[in-house]
């Protein structure tokens, strides 16, 4: 799967819409160059890039999707001027339609000269494209009302205006952007995009080979899921004995009775911080949905003065990884040595540092992308160092790329050398070296988000990146995570190691034979080959298989909990994994699959059902499973009898029905209504300000506020327990059997 992978890699960095040398008119004037491309890609991404609309349907939702946008703004001047100048005796109304049939042919032709790099325009759309560069000159230096108005629409910052240079770079990135998703690929019908976005006056309209690959996909999700069920009900008899342990098998709270190493006893603090950074995500996210309705204020209050829309939604999403993350990484490092009962020398040193490491990490990148955003650097290098690179979920500069990455490898060293004494011992390591695989991937695959530059073109930097995004995040922590809660379990005695073990590699195999090409879901259209959505498409259509059997799991997992009545300890840690196997069903499986067939992505791509889509999945499974880890490793750091049960019960159903109210109530009903305006009346209309603006957008956005109230409910109970929790309880002593 990853040799595929590669290998289309290759083709995406062959086939990517070229960065012309020149863009020029028939009469010679010179419109921009290959670095006005390349500086105004960097300007866009030093003001929040993916954070401030979306280019390709790739990033924030409020702001319109500038390569849709200008490609309507140039279509409509284009067509204005081609009615203007036409010398024709037919009837305005005739000849408006005349143009409007001649305007796809004009507008898609390609014209891009290999042997020179210059893309070559006629001298109307020359005009045409000055037209819209203007638009945009006044919009980022807030020049006239309409533009103010715009501004306050889209959210953005109050100071972050661009002076004239940096504006027209910015324009030059967004026309070539808007020229990839309207030019043919040579010799061929249709555009770098695939057609994408849906644009009536250029007769963008999904291809031949979406629609194709589609059925085929839903026809192949189907086979696969009547196979996986019929093996299930094959192999189940099977299962249905060998899931509980074996007659006389000794069971035993392993957590209760561990010795808590000084190591074990340091990683406390990593929960701490991690309960900080939930916090702070979630009031993150309240400011950030309601620019959505008042633009550049907070009830009135100038908030975005000091924290725009492009800074809380870059630290909101990007909290959302580093406190999931780090809740994992805590877990490795408090289960290790636990496991094998003693610290390696310098383990506790090696916790301590790559926790003030992570500290440095957020706070410094944290700190670069607020002044990225307020336009402190003039260096659009150092920016690409140290402040906002613009590109969603891995926003942090380079620098702060780099030493993540280092950290990682620190924590996977931490891990291996904390469980080499369990590799030393007799019997079956399976699991052992499952944990060790996985938590080896976890530090290399976050190093795919080194592997491009500060020029490199976007279509190759979105592959890359959403090796870290969907790979690194939704596919090896998870296996991760299974390894690890798997291999708990049999230390507990309450799963066979065999059973355990064929268990994590059925998930292993299931998932990643689907998700690792399910990769290129995310790219259909975002200038690549259309390999691309054939491969993503039936590939994709496989990471929803195991879903359906997700009753099966959660249903032994039940029996599994319920052996002894010590196990009734960890009944809200479970409660927790078990709110991951329902929200793996709902917000990765039906809201994913929603969005997944190429046909369907066509129209909804950069809309509120992939909002709808990422928080449901990315709080309801990856958050849920971070929260239950570390409810998993409190029970060893703190006394579990002085538990308040009845918080932990109320964060729990509080964090799950607001999550609810949040999509159901809000997400969804705003993306369905976009998708339909999309479908009848073009992408950048249902992206536009005056749609997302209108009385029923803004209504369905106030419609989230009993779902963010009821959700920030169950943050409030799940820190106070946490704060009771340790600072109420038994203080820790390191070496000391509980």
């Amino acid at each position: 799967m990853f040799g595929i992978l590669l290998l289309l890699g290759q083709q995406i960095y062959q086939q990517a819409p070229p960065i012309p040398a020149l863009v020029k008119s028939v009469s010679g004037e010179i419109l921009y160059t290959r670095d006005d491309i390349e500086t105004g890609q960097n300007v866009w991404q030093s003001i929040g890039g993916m954070e401030q609309g979306s280019i390709w349907g790739h990033g924030s939702y409020l702001a319109p999707d500038w390569s849709a946008d200008w490609l309507h703004r140039e279509a409509l001047a284009l067509l204005d001027i081609n009615t203007l100048q036409s010398q024709s005796s037919l009837a305005p109304d005739q000849e408006m339609a005349m143009q409007k049939a001649l305007l796809p042919a004009l507008m898609r032709k390609n014209t891009y000269d290999v042997t020179t790099g210059t893309i070559t325009v006629s001298d109307n759309r020359a005009i045409a494209i000055k037209q819209v560069e203007d638009h945009y000159l006044r919009l980022y230096q807030g020049s006239d009302e309409e533009s103010l108005a715009l501004r306050r629409d889209y959210a953005f910052s109050i100071h972050g205006l661009l002076d004239a240079q940096e504006a027209k770079q910015l324009a030059a990135f967004y026309f070539w952007t808007a020229w990839g998703a309207t030019t043919n690929r040579p010799n061929d019908e249709i555009t770098y995009t695939s057609n994408w976005p849906h644009e009536p006056l250029v007769n963008n309209k999904p291809t031949t080979g979406t629609l194709m690959w589609s059925i085929a996909s839903i026809i192949l999700l189907l086979a696969a899921s009547g196979a996986l069920v019929a093996y299930y009900v094959k192999q189940f008899d099977d299962w249905r004995d060998d899931i509980l342990p074996e007659q006389g098998m000794a069971t035993s709270d392993i957590l209760s009775k561990a010795t808590i190493t000084p190591s074990m006893q340091a990683t406390a603090k990593y929960f701490w911080v991690v309960c900080a950074m939930f916090v702070g995500q979630v009031l993150l996210g309240i400011v950030t949905a309601h620019y959505a309705v008042e633009g550049q204020g907070l009830y009135g209050l100038p908030f975005a003065e000091y924290l725009p829309y492009a800074v809380t939604r870059t630290w909101h999403t990007q909290l959302a990884v580093l406190w999931i993350a780090t809740a994992w990484l805590a877990t490795g490092l408090y289960v290790a040595p636990m496991l094998a009962g003693r610290d390696p020398k310098f383990q506790r040193f090696g916790v301590n540092f790559l926790f003030i490491s992570l500290l440095i990490i957020v706070i410094g990148s944290f700190v670069g992308q607020w002044a990225a955003v307020h336009r402190f650097f003039e260096n659009l290098t150092a920016n690409f160092w140290f402040g906002h690179q613009g590109y969603e979920y891995v926003d942090l500069g380079r620098f702060w790329q780099i030493y993540l990455t280092i950290g990682l490898l620190l924590w996977v060293a931490l891990v291996v050398r904390a469980l080499w004494p369990v590799l030393q011992e007799k019997g079956d390591k399976s699991l052992i070296y499952l944990v060790l695989v996985s938590a080896l991937a976890i530090g290399l695959l976050y190093g795919a988000g080194l592997m491009w530059g500060q020029h490199t073109n976007i279509a190759i930097m979105e592959y890359w990146r959403w090796w870290v995004v969907h790979l690194w995040v939704e596919g090896i922590f998870e296996v991760f995570a299974t390894a690890i809660i798997s291999l708990l379990f049999v230390r507990m005695g309450i799963l066979r190691t065999s059973t355990a073990t064929v268990m994590v590699l059925f998930a292993t195999i299931i998932f990643l034979f689907g998700g690792v090409l399910g990769t290129f879901h995310h790219l259909y259209f975002s200038g690549t080959p259309t390999s691309v959505i054939a491969v993503g498409a039936m590939v994709s259509a496989l990471e929803v298989v195991p879903l359906l059997v997700v009753g099966f799991e959660a249903y032994n997992r039940y029996k599994v909990e319920r052996v002894e009545k010590w196990e009734l300890a960890y009944h809200w840690p479970f409660m927790f994994f078990t709110a991951v196997l329902f929200w793996n069903f709902v917000g990765a499986g039906l809201f994913g699959f929603m969005i997944n067939p190429p046909i369907a992505l066509y129209y909804m791509q950069g809309l509120n059902t992939t909002a709808n889509h990422g928080h449901a999945a990315l709080f309801g499974v990856y958050g849920m499973l971070g929260l239950g880890l570390t409810l998993y490793c409190m029970r060893g750091l703190t006394d579990v009898t002085r538990w308040n049960q009845q918080w932990i019960k109320r964060s729990f159903w509080s964090l799950n029905i607001g999550l609810a109210m949040m999509t159901f109530l809000s997400l969804l009903p705003q993306g369905v209504i976009q998708t339909y305006i999309s479908i009848d009346q073009g992408y950048s209309f249902a992206r536009s300000a005056e749609f997302m603006h209108s009385p029923i957008m803004e209504a369905l956005v106030w419609a989230r506020v009993p779902g963010d109230i009821v959700f920030s409910v169950g943050v409030g109970y799940f820190a106070w327990f946490m704060f009771k929790a340790f600072t109420g309880s038994k203080s820790i002593k390191a070496s000391t059997s509980t």
